[in-house]
């Protein structure tokens, strides 16, 4: 369990996310290899088409988080922004997540406390705020390091949990 003082929560309104993804369905929690074979091949596809570049966002979306409880009918897609233009190809498509207002926690977390990292903020921070999520855009994780990288190899995220406007 995440305590409250262990991770930050800001409030922004943020622009669409114009991204190249590869969708999954089915279960995912927990799933290491299967994050580590879709972001391969995702960021294979986009080595080949020049499309990595240093401002390039790696990022993950939940398309029903807040609102499936059986995970074998949840979905999500690992992500990478891309150029406005960027044609579909192959198992990679192509979309903009909608922008708008988000709670932005940042979490400096072991690969294996992503759940409670969740739990905190949706289980913890959300009904304590008085916002309400908006359950129809999706949620995101936004990986901001390379945890092999880290001395401790922890894996430092910011979890965007799209809101309702007020």
């Amino acid at each position: 369990m995440l305590q409250k003082d262990s991770f930050t929560v800001d409030i922004k309104l943020i622009s669409g996310l114009h991204v190249a993804y590869i969708r999954h369905n089915g279960p995912y929690k927990g799933d290491t290899a299967l994050f580590e074979r879709l972001f391969w091949r995702l960021l294979m596809w986009a080595d080949a088409r020049n499309l990595l570049q240093p401002d390039t966002k790696v990022l993950a979306a939940y398309h029903d988080i807040l609102e499936v409880a059986d995970e074998s009918q949840s979905g999500m897609s690992v992500c990478i922004t891309v150029p406005e233009g960027t044609k579909a190809e192959d198992d990679v498509d192509v979309m903009t997540i909608p922008g708008g207002r988000y709670a932005i926690a940042h979490f400096e977390i072991d690969q294996d406390e992503y759940e409670a990292a969740w739990n905190a903020l949706v289980g913890t921070w959300l009904p304590e705020s008085g916002h309400q999520p908006d359950k129809d855009r999706p949620a995101l994780e936004l990986y901001l390091n390379d945890p092999r990288e880290h001395p401790q190899q922890k894996h430092i995220v910011d979890i965007y949990l799209p809101l309702k406007s007020r």
